[in-house]
């Protein structure tokens, strides 16, 4: 068995997109990988191949990152031909492969439908995956909902007991390490296992200021005396408008701020002419998840994560 990423050959990277999409958990398509590729954000040595002594390609797995990413931020597709006998063991060499040349474990991705667990076929794709990312050192597991608003659903109208405004680095950094303090997220949680809440806030600033949602978007949520309420940050993917981040210090939780809070990221992308504005909680994330449905979100899918565990 062969292990080696594509090359800069248009040939190879034409193999790439037309390996066959068999089996139940849905694949890009060659269209769609020719795109990322033109967009810089699949790049030959992102894309990884498992290859037999006759060079057929067993298996395949695509690294994604944005266009100017030094890194690939997730593995976005990982597939093995369905006559492999044992696909755990192709798959998982596949991606120690990978993850040794690229220096890193990006998390990997999986998007399902919501019921998932009740197709006895996909939870068999999901289980070879999740076992072939364990033995690769991807053993933590987040799983997400995908929510998604359009104009379909009406746009929030200001509820008027919250001020918001622009803030300074310092006030966000501030905001983002309050609000960390009884976090639901699970990323959040596990972030702070190894590292203090003014590290984890910096790392979040630094994430979202990379991301193609403009800084100046960013808001404080305050209480008409100035008490600080929490944050809305709308954001941006390379494809749509998203919630980007959002929360409410504790001491305010409980009040319905947070729909407030999600009201005004919404109206703000919406008057920026958004059709679509998508967003993700982890499904363990009640209220969270709660304040989407309330504001017309509707979920699309479940996101399964898995990453390396926190040191």
């Amino acid at each position: 068995m062969l292990f080696r990423a594509a090359t800069a050959d248009p040939a190879d990277l034409d193999r790439a997109a037309a390996y066959p999409a068999d089996g139940p958990i849905p694949a890009l398509s060659a269209e769609r990988i020719r795109e990322e590729r033109a967009s810089n954000q699949f790049r030959p040595e992102w894309i990884w191949f498992a290859e037999d002594e006759n060079g057929e390609i067993l298996a395949r797995a695509l690294w994604w990152g944005r266009a100017d990413s030094a890194r690939p931020i997730a593995l976005d597709c990982l597939q093995v031909r369905s006559s492999v006998v044992d696909p755990v063991a192709v798959a998982s060499g596949l991606l120690a492969a990978g993850h040794a040349a690229l220096g890193a474990l990006p998390a990997y991705n999986i998007s399902l439908p919501r019921d998932w667990r009740s197709s006895p076929v996909l939870a068999d794709a999901v289980a070879w995956r999740r076992e072939a990312a364990r033995r690769s050192g991807l053993s933590s597991e987040i799983e997400r909902l995908r929510y998604e608003w359009t104009p379909a659903a009406e746009v929030p109208v200001p509820a008027g007991k919250l001020i918001f405004r622009e803030g300074t680095d310092e006030e966000f950094l501030d905001a983002f390490v309050r609000l960390s303090a009884g976090s639901l997220d699970l990323h959040t949680q596990n972030e702070l296992r190894s590292m203090d809440a003014e590290q984890l806030a910096r790392e979040d600033i630094e994430f979202y200021r990379d991301c193609p949602g403009e800084r100046s978007w960013w808001r404080l949520a305050e209480l008409p005396d100035g008490t600080l309420a929490g944050l809305a940050i709308p954001s941006a993917t390379p494809y749509h408008r998203n919630v980007g981040y959002l929360g409410v210090v504790p001491e305010q939780r409980g009040q319905g701020r947070i729909d407030e809070i999600l009201a005004e990221i919404t109206r703000f992308h919406a008057s920026e002419g958004a059709d679509r504005i998508t967003a993700t909680t982890d499904t363990v994330n009640v209220p969270m998840a709660a304040a989407f449905d309330r504001a017309g979100y509707e979920i699309t899918e479940i996101r399964l994560v898995l990453e390396s565990p926190p040191k």
